[in-house]
């Protein structure tokens, strides 16, 4: 008997803060996936520094202003929803709705991910499965990185070891040895675009070096760098995480724009170096998702850092944009069938992790 096959949405808001990447798969929720579409939409000035506002913030705290935050963020992400589905005519069966990180701490079994599911099952009238990470930290777990299933499933057919780097706000690789569990390894390994876009902002008011452009031409400031690698974290096996301002005092003093935009991608580059050696085999080869793949500069300072040869997921006909998106659409199919979303090599949960919460629509 053939699987059930799914179509299945899956909206990704991540921690560079800039917007919300929409996209349709079908899927039975194990290897077989097949994208039908994408849309990626970004916030405006005024709803992102709204955002920013939240980050570190818990929602114990009395803090007002997020309940207003969350309920915006929900009705963007209905927009988006109504939007695509109206120019493309599809039905979807489920929405894996990953809301807007703005607190994880797993070491106080802590995160939260803004986004109301109820709210959004009843703006679109689609089944909603959100709240992934929640059951995974409460057992234990670091609940990042999240994606590494979803990789695995994407590469099943291909040779192995394969290794995924995904560079968003934190930057996290994907070890891939093969079918197995045991055969799969992934981790936080750093700083990703977060340090560098919350500094071109400051300094700028531009979102982010476009193209590496500022970092080319500044200079790097090597006692920092050297400074930010005695952190404890870089000495730590796997697994771990890192919230998206674990390193945001980093830059202790005054650098011209260029210069800091240098040293912060020096540093998100040398990270990536740093993690090689808990594999348990380094590849030839290293296949960049997310939106760290666009800078120019970080993506040659990466090949310089380890020595591989850097290439994005796009030549391995991935959506490199709508990757994430695509993951937790298939992640809320395996929700509801039950299946595990994460594992003790993904995220250091004790054993093989199912979660998410399910929103029917009225």
């Amino acid at each position: 008997m053939k699987p059930k096959l799914y179509k299945a949405l899956g909206l990704m808001s991540g921690t560079s803060l800039d917007g919300i990447d929409l996209a349709l798969i079908e899927t039975d929720g194990a290897d077989y996936v097949r994208p039908l579409g994408a849309m990626g939409r970004l916030y405006d000035e005024g709803f992102r520094n709204s955002l920013r506002q939240q980050l570190g913030h818990r929602r114990t705290e009395n803090n007002p202003s997020m309940a207003s935050v969350e309920r915006t963020l929900t009705e963007k992400h209905a927009e988006i929803v109504c939007d695509f589905l109206a120019q493309s005519g599809e039905m979807v069966d489920v929405i894996g709705f990953h809301g807007q990180t703005i607190y994880h701490n797993p070491a106080a079994h802590e995160t939260l991910q803004l986004g109301d599911g109820a709210l959004l099952a009843e703006l679109t009238g689609i089944d909603v499965v959100n709240d992934f990470r929640s059951a995974d930290v409460l057992a234990g777990g670091h609940g990042a990185p999240f994606v590494p299933l979803y990789h695995r499933a994407l590469v099943a057919i291909r040779p192995k070891p394969m290794l995924i780097l995904n560079i968003g706000g934190v930057s996290n690789i994907t070890w891939i040895g093969g079918v197995a569990d045991e055969q799969l390894l992934a981790f936080d390994v750093g700083p990703g675009n977060a340090l560098i876009d919350d500094w071109v902002l400051t300094h700028t008011g531009r979102p982010y070096d476009h193209n590496g452009e500022l970092a080319a031409i500044g200079t790097v400031a090597q006692d920092l760098v050297a400074c930010v690698f005695e952190k404890p974290f870089f000495r730590e096996p796997p697994p771990k995480s890192l919230d998206r301002d674990a390193f945001g005092g980093s830059l202790t003093r005054s650098l011209s724009v260029e210069d800091g935009a240098a040293t912060l991608t020096r540093i998100t580059a040398r990270a990536v170096a740093l993690a090689l050696p808990f594999l348990p085999q380094i590849p030839q080869e290293i296949y960049v998702a997310g939106g760290g793949r666009h800078n120019g500069t970080l993506m040659r300072w990466i090949g310089d850092e380890t020595g591989l040869a850097v290439h994005t997921v796009d030549e391995l006909g991935w959506s490199g944009d709508a990757l994430e998106a695509q993951a937790f659409a298939w992640l809320a199919v395996r929700s509801i069938l039950r299946l595990p979303l994460s594992l003790p090599k993904t995220t250091g949960v004790p054993s093989p992790m199912t979660g998410g919460f399910l929103h029917k629509a009225p």
